[in-house]
Formats: C-alpha cells, sequence, structure tokens
C-alpha cells in the first residue's frame, strides 16, 4: 500500500493549502479593509496556482495507477476512486486559467459588494462578463473531455452524475403544480392576523441570541466561529468551521433563521469522519446534499412550531416579552408564504421559484444562448412569471443580490432545491423511525435526529455516490414527492 499512503500525504498537503485559501476568503468576506481588494485579489490568485500545482502534481497520476494495483478495504477504495476524480477534474485546467479566473473572481466579488449597494448593474456588468468569459472557457475545456454539454460539465462539480436533462424534468414538473399551490397558501392565510415585531433589535442582542441557538443546535465553538459579511455563508474547513450571517436592527427574524441555516452547513462539515478529513472521501456528497443539511435544520426544523417553542426562551430573554415575540405570532411569522424579491430572504414555499429562475438564466448563459446584458431584462420576466413581482431597474434586489455570479459558480444554484428535496425525504424518514420526533424537538431534545443525521449523512461523507447515499438513508433515491408532501400537508392542512 505504499502509493495509497503516498496519496493520502499528497492530499494531506493540498487540504492544509485550502484550509488556507479558505480562511483568506473568509477574512475577504468578513474583515478585510476595503482598500486591500485589490492586493488580496492578487494575492489569492498567486496562493490559487500554487494550489492548483499541488492538486495537479504528475506523480499523483503515476500513484493513483499504481495503487490501483494495491490491496484495498472498501473504504480505501471509495477513497482512491475520489482522488481519481478530483486530479481528473484538476488536472483539466491549465494554470493560467486558474490565475485568471481567482483574479475576475475577487475583483468581480469586490465591484459586487459596491455597485450592488449603488444599485449599478452598468458599473458591474464589465467585472462579471469576464467571469462568465473565463468560466465559458472552463465549460468547454470540461465538456470536450467528459462528453457533457457545457453547462452540464459545471453542474457535475456540485452535483456528481447529475444533469440538466433530468432537473429539467423535475423543475418542470415543479412548475405545474407551485404556483396553485402559492395562491392558495396565500388566499388561506389572508385570514391570519400578524403581529409584526418592532423596534431596534440591537446586533449585539441577536448576535447572543444566535449563540445560544447555534449552542442548542450543536455546533462546537471550540473549532468555529460566526462573524458578518455581506452575504451569509459556511466556510473554512471541518476543523476550523467559519459561519457568516448578516443583521438588521430593524428585523431579527431573517437573521436568526439565516445563522440556524448555515449552523446546518457547519454540523455537517463539524461531523464528517474525522480519520478521513484531509481526503477527498471525506468531503460533503454533494452540494445539494449540504444544502440538504442546512435545509432541514431551517426549514424542517427551525421554522416548526415544536424548535420555536424550544428556543422561544431566548427570544423573550433577548429582547424581552410583548405580543409580537408570543410564540403564536411567530410560528405565524415564520410560516408566512409571500413571494419577495431576495432569495435568501424567500419563504420555503416560494423559494424554489427563485433557483429554477436562477438555473434557467446560467445555463442560457454557459451554453451560450444568451449574453450578460441579457440577464436583467430575463430575469425581470421569468420573475414575474414565477412570482408576479417587477425587478425593472431594481438591480440590487433582482439580479445583483447573489454573490454565487461573480465567484463563477455556475452549477451550483439546482442544489438549493435539490436541498430542500433531499431534506423533505430525510426528515420523512425520522418521522417514520422516531413517531414522537416533533415531541422531542419541542421538548429541546434534538438528539434522535441528529443522530441519524450523524449516522446516515455526515459520517457517510464521500464514500457513497448521492443515489447510493439517499438510499441507504432513506430506502430510495431522490423522491420530489416529500417535499410537495411537505409543503402541502404543513400549509394547508
Amino acid at each position: 500500500m505504499k502509493a495509497y499512503k503516498k496519496l493520502v500525504e499528497k492530499y494531506e498537503r493540498i487540504h492544509h493549502l485550502s484550509h488556507m485559501q479558505s480562511i483568506v476568503y473568509w477574512d475577504q468576506q468578513s474583515m478585510m479593509p476595503k482598500g486591500s481588494s485589490d492586493a488580496r485579489a492578487k494575492a489569492m490568485a498567486e496562493f490559487g496556482v500554487i494550489l492548483h500545482e499541488a492538486s495537479v502534481d504528475k506523480e499523483i497520476a503515476l500513484l493513483l495507477d499504481d495503487a490501483m494495483g494495491e490491496n484495498l478495504n472498501s473504504i480505501e477504495k471509495a477513497s482512491l476512486y475520489e482522488m481519481k476524480k478530483t486530479y481528473t477534474n484538476n488536472t483539466l485546467l491549465p494554470s493560467s486559467l486558474v490565475k485568471a479566473q481567482s483574479l475576475a473572481h475577487s475583483r468581480c466579488n469586490h465591484i459586487w459588494m459596491e455597485q450592488r449597494k449603488n444599485n449599478n448593474w452598468k458599473a458591474f456588468q464589465p467585472s462579471l462578463e469576464e467571469v462568465i468569459k473565463l468560466s465559458r472557457e472552463e465549460a468547454s475545456i470540461r465538456s470536450e473531455i467528459s462528453g457533457l454539454s457545457a453547462y452540464d460539465s459545471l453542474l457535475d462539480l456540485y452535483e456528481p452524475g447529475m444533469k440538466s436533462e433530468t432537473l429539467d424534468d423535475i423543475f418542470a414538473d415543479v412548475k405545474t403544480w407551485l404556483p396553485q399551490l402559492i395562491q392558495n397558501i396565500v388566499e388561506k392565510q389572508k385570514s391570519q392576523t400578524i403581529i409584526k415585531p418592532q423596534g431596534i433589535f440591537e446586533i449585539q442582542a441577536q448576535k447572543e441570541l444566535g449563540i445560544k441557538v447555534m449552542n442548542h443546535l450543536g455546533f462546537d465553538f471550540n473549532k468555529g466561529r460566526i462573524d458578518i459579511s455581506a452575504h451569509p455563508f459556511c466556510g473554512g474547513v471541518p476543523e476550523d468551521v467559519r459561519l457568516t450571517t448578516r443583521y438588521d436592527e430593524k428585523d431579527f427574524v431573517q437573521s436568526l433563521m439565516g445563522t440556524i441555516h448555515e449552523t446546518g452547513h457547519a454540523s455537517y462539515e463539524q461531523n464528517l469522519p474525522q480519520d478521513l478529513l484531509a481526503l477527498p472521501v471525506g468531503q460533503a456528497r454533494s452540494m445539494g446534499i449540504h444544502e440538504s443539511q442546512s435545509l432541514f435544520f431551517e426549514m424542517q426544523m427551525g421554522r416548526s412550531a415544536e424548535f420555536l417553542k424550544s428556543i422561544h426562551p431566548y427570544i423573550i430573554e433577548s429582547f424581552g416579552k410583548s405580543e409580537a415575540l408570543e410564540l403564536d405570532n411567530l410560528v405565524k411569522i415564520y410560516s408566512k408564504v409571500e413571494p419577495s424579491l431576495i432569495r435568501v430572504d424567500a419563504d420555503e414555499v416560494t423559494y424554489a421559484s427563485h433557483v429554477i429562475l436562477r438555473y434557467e438564466i446560467e445555463r442560457a448563459l454557459i451554453n451560450g444562448q444568451i449574453e450578460t446584458s441579457d440577464i436583467p431584462d430575463m430575469w425581470n420576466e421569468k420573475m414575474q412569471e414565477a412570482l408576479g413581482l417587477n425587478t425593472k431597474g431594481n438591480y440590487k434586489d433582482g439580479c445583483m443580490q447573489d454573490v454565487h455570479w461573480s465567484e463563477g459558480l455556475f452549477g451550483y444554484f439546482p442544489s438549493y432545491t435539490l436541498g430542500a428535496m433531499y431534506a423533505a425525504q430525510q426528515f420523512n424518514t425520522v418521522k417514520k423511525i422516531h413517531p414522537n420526533i416533533k415531541e422531542s424537538i419541542a421538548n429541546g431534545n434534538l438528539m434522535e435526529t441528529k443522530l441519524w443525521l450523524k449516522e446516515n449523512i455526515w459520517n457517510k461523507a464521500s464514500i457513497y455516490s448521492t443515489d447510493e447515499l439517499i438510499t441507504k438513508a432513506t430506502g430510495e433515491t431522490l423522491n420530489p414527492k416529500y417535499f410537495k408532501a411537505h409543503l402541502e400537508n404543513k400549509y394547508l392542512l
């Protein structure tokens, strides 16, 4: 097993370099002085080359061939498979393209943060055009080798094995029932009286509330922290998880759920198998599975009456008693369905519409069917079609609201709705195994839920394919019917 052991050493080094890269990115998003952006972009580009060169080391290819003939156990075979796939993905791109992308992403990200505040699409568009040009170049290279379409070659980086043909079928089905479901729920909720929390909710109090809830969910602050950024995210590495959120002094409701969402991501990372952390097989299975954990925490649990009951004392302790903060009112607030412009603040019913819109636009972009200049009008057209909302001239709440395209993350957006579907399927299984699970959650006991997730999702990392993982956990591959049933049962019954 000499070759395999040498491969482990190689990937441990890559993991250490990735650790540093992720922390630098976190700092860029949360703490870096504005005036340092250009220098940081150049430094990150250089570091990206170092990491890329380590990832495409020609000796890895030789070791992969030698290891194929060694006597490996099932975990080591799965590990070798993931190493080979990772190496193939890394070696497809020339260092010059990797460096150009790193530089373009850093610069575009900085411009996005500045120009989104200014609602200035024209100032943002040129930097995004450069990112899209380089992403198309990458897609062309990957497509030629893999035989996949340009877009599918990028989608495969986030959802291995998934194809746009399958997504088109899934999303086309969703579009046949979702608009009417939204309409029915909105009509049903018209009779509800909701008291909106008023006043100033100090940032420090919101942060302390978030920390209490994160502790309740089991986040390990000895190996992680939470900070503020323009766009909430979970970064770092399993041994050093970095969460960010954002706060609004006039509204603590959304930031609290944002924190719970990111804690779901973090829980997955912190519970990956310790002995495999430095290896590709020890990483999260896919972004859809990753997103299923954040949405399991936020949607299946977090917005439920049972979970809100368990954390209600924390909310009262943070902001005091008021009619608006009574449990029944909070349940109504977190169950409110209302078409809105901002994806990250959307309710779970309308959320899928936001994802499908972005998927259809980015697929057309990467496949060369539209250009960057077409995005605002196409966005407005699809937003009006899906949710009846107008974004014409409102770029900051429209096509400039997300950071993903600025960072070249094309093929990523479908993971959000796939994650919602996986989460519904997982929670359905938990309820079958533990019929009283909702009562346990209401009493503040998350042990059964977390144990199931740990044993069936977290500890499995990338040992199995996505289909194998979800089948072993729930008894079948992805079945969107559980997502539809969850929405109907929660909001219409």
